[in-house]
């Protein structure tokens, strides 16, 4: 049997478990119920955003859970809509406020945003937000590498995290060199794929029936080999635990290159280019 492997070591000092939870679209008092189900189960990380409208749930579940505070970090991100510099500022603080908590954990840019141009100004805020005592980390998600180069270049603060979507069909080979090579940790958004999650793919049924586990967990195994850490979401408590249950076995070498090569250029889950999307 083989433990998860360490928490992520973060270059500003900071660590992260090797496995989170993400919390869209749980909202109402289903979500909440969800969430402190994640938290019993042993999850130590929140993901939620401002678009996500669960950021006051999110609170709500860390509060009902009886988790110290302490224990559990909880991450949110700037939408488009708030990326000049005063906006940011003022929309960390509204979520400072919905989330009940005296400092974020973890602060994203959630897309760039490009034809907008005004990502440098949401990250120069973040990092004055940082600065502050408002948030304790800061990264960006769904960052391609001239994003990356041009915020560190203008700002001299490297984002400590860049999530992105990953997941085997869109194993993002490029941008998880990238994020190595500038000392970034990468999280994986919608790990397994949603819908088209290739449980029935040879590679991974073949290595869930030879360990003995589930196709996810196969898949979520594979994010932790490759140096990712995964944002799994599920409702139902049985998932979330089998979700965090990865530390009984280790892929072999060709079972980690059998998955990743189901990757494909048309893998994304919808058309989330960064240079081209659009969030707001």
């Amino acid at each position: 049997m083989s433990d998860l492997p360490a928490p992520h070591r973060l270059a500003d000092g900071t660590s992260m478990p090797a496995v989170g939870f993400g919390t869209y679209p749980l909202r109402g008092e289903e979500g909440i119920a969800a969430m402190v189900s994640a938290l019993e189960a042993g999850y130590r990380y929140l993901d939620t955003a401002i678009n996500y409208e669960n950021e006051t749930e999110v609170g709500e579940a860390l509060r009902r859970s009886g988790v110290p505070r302490h224990e559990v970090q909880v991450a949110t991100k700037v939408p488009g809509r708030f990326h000049e510099r005063e906006l940011a500022l003022r929309s960390l603080r509204d979520s400072a406020a919905r989330l009940g908590l005296e400092q974020i954990d973890v602060a994203l840019i959630h897309w760039p945003n490009p034809s907008r141009d005004l990502y440098l100004q949401a990250w120069q805020a973040l990092v004055e937000a940082q600065r502050d005592g408002l948030v304790r980390t800061i990264g960006v998600s769904n960052f391609t590498e001239a994003h990356l180069t041009r915020v560190i270049e203008e700002t001299g603060v490297t984002p400590a995290l860049n999530q992105l979507e990953l997941h085997p069909l869109f194993p993002q080979a490029g941008m998880r060199a990238v994020n190595t090579r500038l000392g970034i940790l990468t999280q994986a958004w919608s790990p397994l794929g949603k819908r088209q999650a290739p449980f029935d793919a040879d590679p991974v049924a073949a290595a869930a029936e030879a360990h003995g586990v589930t196709p996810g967990q196969v898949i979520l195994r594979w994010h932790l080999q490759i140096g990712s850490m995964p944002l799994p979401k599920s409702a139902t408590p049985e998932r979330q635990r089998d979700n965090l249950d990865l530390g009984g076995f280790v892929l072999t070498d060709d079972e980690v290159a059998a998955v990743t090569a189901l990757g494909r250029p048309d893998g994304r889950l919808f058309d989330g280019d960064p240079d081209t999307h659009e969030e707001m």
